[in-house]
């Protein structure tokens, strides 16, 4: 039996696979590919690199460039809001308000740093997340003399605390990758943090530099994941802080030049030495060297010349006639590389109507809702819960029975973002009222999608409702008036 070609020679040498691949353009080494430089570095070693270098650069952009400001802001604005709030969804009517009630005291002391709640605590997350790439959140268990609803705080820490240039091997067998310790079945065990941020000055303990061993089931860990296996997050303005650098040269030369073209200058020309200026009886004029040739120029001054003497006005250039194009095309390559409307990003809506807006919003929406359910729903919120309940339940301030049996039936919970405003307010209520009308979504549905809970809609509809009644009130939206109607109409 013969052996393969490949079997025979061994495997094939790398020059070989070069020119089996060759057929790709992009993977060969032809005109237009010739000088392309590509690293094929692994997905956390292509990312700590230069990681110190991308977050200061990072969040030197969001402190002075408009562009950078407004595409994070847009960012955070659209995907956190006022808050991605949970809703419950146990059966049982009488759990699900007394855990809302209990979730929204908490809410209100959640920050160790009591800068805000906790759905501020989520801004600061994302800010955190688009600016450094990832961010890091401790639950902090407190005690239960401190008066708190739910004995557990939130610590917001920035990616600094935790080294990524810590690599070693444990005494227990364990391995630390930058600054996160992983067990031997490949599992996060713990995380090796710093006392105080590494990057503030004078820290007045001696030990500020020393670092610490959390447990992991005390940390969670916030970033996008843009390959499999990367631990460490990447800042979102990555790929345009070279393009807005270079924008931002561009147009501090544009303006230097306008300021040139400001500038009224006049320049005299004298005539040769050999052509001596002439007087009206044809002698030779005496000239003085201090003589001023030309006094500053003042709206209405006229100025006299000597005979033979012309002024000649400066012609700096312009701003060029391309200069708005230009800016547009690169705000749209930003506003691209950001995954944000380049209307959205600078207010420039001109030649767009209201259909094409809404199509540019909608995929601009799918992609916010994406990041929310994938990232901050379940990296964030989830976690947050499952240990604000069992917090809850351990210190009694609340009591669910058979709590450690049906403890996934307890935190079973719908987390709704702030709604999305209409964006043509008749249109679309008219629509989800046929939707409903149609099946193909419930109250609830529409309600949650909304922000809104329907069981809190109904009891305060119901409210109101008795309310007017007992002070005699009538409105268009009393469900006897509107009964009437109809069949009078019919």
């Amino acid at each position: 039996m013969k052996r393969s070609r490949q079997g025979a020679q061994g495997m094939l040498k790398p020059d070989r696979l070069k020119a089996l691949a060759s057929p790709y353009e992009a993977g060969g080494e032809g005109r237009r590919a010739r000088n392309w430089q590509s690293s094929d570095a692994g997905p956390t070693s292509s990312v700590l690199g230069n990681l110190a270098s991308l977050r200061s650069r990072s969040r030197a952009a969001y402190r002075n460039d408009p562009y950078a400001i407004a595409s994070v802001d847009r960012i955070v604005s659209n995907m956190i809001g006022t808050g991605i709030a949970p809703k419950p969804k146990h059966a049982d009517p009488f759990i699900r308000a007394l855990l809302q009630e209990l979730w929204d005291d908490w809410v209100e002391e959640s920050d160790a740093d009591d800068a805000t709640d906790f759905y501020g605590q989520q801004v600061l997350v994302c800010r955190t997340v688009e600016l450094a790439g990832e961010c890091f959140v401790r639950l902090r268990v407190r005690k239960l003399s401190d008066g708190l609803a739910v004995p557990l705080q939130l610590q917001v820490l920035e990616p600094e605390f935790v080294p990524h240039t810590k690599h070693e091997m444990t005494a227990n067998g364990n391995v630390i990758r930058a600054g996160i310790e992983f067990d031997s079945i490949g599992r996060r065990a713990a995380y090796w943090m710093y006392r105080s941020h590494p990057g503030e000055g004078s820290v007045p303990t001696s030990t500020y530099n020393d670092l610490v061993r959390v447990p992991a089931d005390q940390v969670l860990h916030i970033r996008e994941v843009q390959r499999a296996g990367q631990l460490r997050g990447v800042p979102g303005l990555t790929a345009i802080l070279v393009q807005l650098k270079h924008l931002n040269e561009f147009q501090d030369a544009v303006l230097f030049r306008q300021e040139v073209a400001n500038l009224f200058a006049g320049f005299i020309r004298k005539p040769a030495p050999d052509d001596v200026p002439v007087g009206p009886d044809g002698l030779p004029l005496e000239q003085h060297d201090d003589i001023a040739p030309m006094v500053g120029l003042e709206p209405g001054t006229m100025q006299e010349l000597l005979p033979g003497e012309e002024v000649e006005f400066s012609t700096p250039p312009d701003a060029g006639n391309n200069y708005g194009d230009y800016i547009r095309q690169q705000l749209q390559a930003v506003a691209a590389a950001r995954g944000i409307p380049y209307e959205l990003l600078t207010g420039d809506l001109r030649g767009v109507s209201d259909r094409v807006i809404r199509v540019v919003l909608n995929e601009f929406q799918r992609r916010i809702e994406q990041i929310q359910t994938s990232l901050y729903v379940h990296q964030l919120c989830r976690p947050v819960r499952a240990a604000w309940l069992d917090a809850a339940v351990l210190a009694g301030a609340i009591a669910l029975p058979n709590y450690p049996a049906q403890r996934r039936a307890y935190l079973r919970t719908r987390w709704v973002p702030q709604a999305w405003k209409y964006l043509h307010p008749l249109q679309d209520v008219q629509t989800r009222q046929e939707e409903v009308k149609a099946g193909f979504k419930s109250r609830d549905e529409v309600a949650m999608s909304l922000g809104y809970d329907t069981e809190t809609i109904d009891a305060e509809n119901a409210a109101s409702l008795q309310r007017a009644q007992g002070l005699g009130l009538v409105y268009s939206t009393d469900p006897i008036i509107q009964t009437k109607t109809t069949k009078e109409v019919a």
